[in-house]
């Protein structure tokens, strides 16, 4: 592929954000029409599953065939990772990885391996979902669209994005938390053109999910009105203990890849969780596969509380299993799983001592799952509209923002990093990720209160190979110079090495976006 040169990234990038929308429509629809492939492949993979358990279920022979064909499930699995290291997880880390130039895989490569070792995962019943896999399809979907109509690597990061944000709002009918999820964390900046862009893209993917799978919410939760205000400190405590549980998931994911190190080959890595999902589907088959019929039963209030807190531990601790393996599999439906677990035990544990509105158990597990995700993943924006649109309910946004905000403060203080960006740290540190050189613009907005906010452009120590080439304000722009000062709400574009878009985004971060401690001169 010919590298753009820079006037030529320059001027497609302004060319460029006149095309967003349309192009944002045109990515939607074809990473809809990946992610619908792969669901549909994922729900008669299940189908599949619950027949073969029910027709083994008594009979030593059927015992034995099981586990023969999860042990081959194990060997393809396993020779497709060799084949295509990315498809490894969810794949959400490595999209991060390629958004900041260290990482550029072959996108069909990755779109094929990634289904079919996805379905054989979560299909044979690990404790793995389907929407880390959507994002990182929808992402290579938009790569492929990117490549085949020549756009540069700028122009890519972009599709990139929007590609992601409909993975998500195909898998989980949920078009405003793809948005968001492809602005918190793929992009993790914010402007006009890429929120547009990212819009129309998540809203195409979502109506081409909607015609296959229909119009109601992925949970069907009955819920009552809303919470008394009276029982809105259930609601800090449960965020509290969502915080500290949301640690401990963290900090157990590293322990367990930690251990998995010490297992010498990949393939015995494999067939652990493949095996004991073999044994699982016949001593505890509700833990299998991400959850979502568990949290349907869950509300019905068909499982004691004692039955919760052991469904919650062997849930947890098969996820552990499933995902410290590096099988393909997601994160987001389990955690959401677990979440619902720890809302609807914290339940029964206050309906005990504190009376508690009648059917509130639906409420609980919504706040459980919302700020489970918020202390996981360290974006409660995006949790709290997905698990409203999740529902269909958007009438306790008010409940799930306190809950994800306490959630949110616990691992905060306790310096325990993002799971994306810890998973990602450990990725780059596993694998040899180069980045081809090529200029790139990478682009911020100047916050009330930056340390960008009234210096000078000489003034601040851009990284080496970066060079500020425009500035935007009200809405008109200008090539800045050295003694031109920076000030609020300016957004300036900084022109750089592939190599050094890392850097560029820490820069830009630090200098451009995050309020400054000391007052300025």
């Amino acid at each position: 592929m010919r590298h753009a040169t820079i006037n030529e990234t320059l001027e497609r990038f302004h060319r460029f954000r006149y095309q967003l929308i349309l192009e944002g429509v045109a990515v939607g629809i074809l990473s809809g029409l990946v992610v619908v492939l792969f669901r549909l492949l994922l729900e008669h993979g299940e189908d599949l599953r619950q027949r073969i358990l029910a027709l083994a279920a008594g009979h030593p022979w059927g015992v034995l065939f099981w586990l023969f064909g999860l042990a081959l499930a194990a060997v393809i699995v396993c020779l497709l990772l060799r084949w295509e290291p990315y498809i490894s997880g969810s794949g959400i880390p490595q999209v991060e990885a390629e958004m900041l130039g260290l990482a550029d895989p072959c996108w069909w490569r990755v779109l094929l391996a990634k289904i079919s070792g996805g379905l054989l995962s979560v299909g044979c019943g690990l404790s793995l979902g389907r929407e880390g896999p959507s994002i990182q399809l929808g992402a290579m979907a938009a790569k492929g669209f990117s490549r085949l109509a020549g756009r540069s690597r700028t122009e890519e990061r972009i599709l990139l994005t929007c590609g992601a944000g409909a993975g998500l709002a195909a898998a989980f009918n949920a078009p405003f938390a793809g948005v968001l999820f492809a602005l918190e964390e793929i992009h993790k900046n914010f402007t006009p053109e890429i929120l547009l862009s990212a819009m129309s893209s998540a809203i195409a993917a979502d109506f081409v999910s909607r015609n296959v799978f229909g119009l109601a919410p992925v949970f069907n939760l009955q819920t009552p009105a809303l919470m008394p205000l009276g029982s809105y400190w259930h609601m800090i405590l449960l965020g509290l203990l969502l915080g500290a549980l949301g640690v401990v998931y963290n900090r157990t994911i590293a322990l367990a890849q930690d251990l998995y190190q010490h297992i010498p080959t990949r393939l015995l890595r494999l067939l652990l969780p493949f095996l004991t999902a073999g044994a699982l589907g016949f001593l505890f088959p509700a833990v299998l596969g991400g959850g979502h019929q568990l949290v349907q039963e869950i509300s019905a209030g068909s499982w004691l509380p004692a039955m919760l807190c052991l469904l919650f531990v062997v849930k947890f601790l098969f996820s552990m299993l499933s995902f410290g393996s590096g099988a393909p599999g997601g994160i987001f439906l389990p955690l959401l799983v677990l979440g619902a677990l720890i809302g609807a035990v914290y339940y029964y544990a206050a309906a005990t001592f504190f009376p508690l509105p009648e059917g509130a158990l639906a409420n609980f597990i919504i706040l459980g799952m919302a700020g489970y995700f918020s202390a996981i993943v360290r974006a409660p924006i995006t949790g709290i509209i997905l698990i409203s649109e999740m529902t269909g309910s958007f009438s306790h946004l008010l409940t799930l923002s306190i809950v994800s905000l306490c959630a949110y403060l616990v691992p905060d203080l306790l310096h325990c990093p993002p799971i994306y960006d810890q998973l990602r740290h450990r990725m780059l540190l596993r694998q040899q990720l180069h980045a081809e050189t090529e200029k790139v613009l990478v682009t911020s907005v100047i916050t009330h209160g930056a340390v960008a906010d009234g210096r000078r452009v000489s003034e601040i120590e851009w990284p080496a190979g970066c060079l500020v080439v425009s500035l935007i304000r009200d809405g008109k722009e200008s090539i800045p110079k050295g003694d031109t000062r920076l000030q609020a709400e300016d957004r300036i574009l900084l022109l750089c090495d592939e190599a050094e878009t890392a850097a560029a985004h820490e820069m830009l971060s630090l200098v451009c976006e995050s309020i400054c401690e000391q007052p300025q001169e």
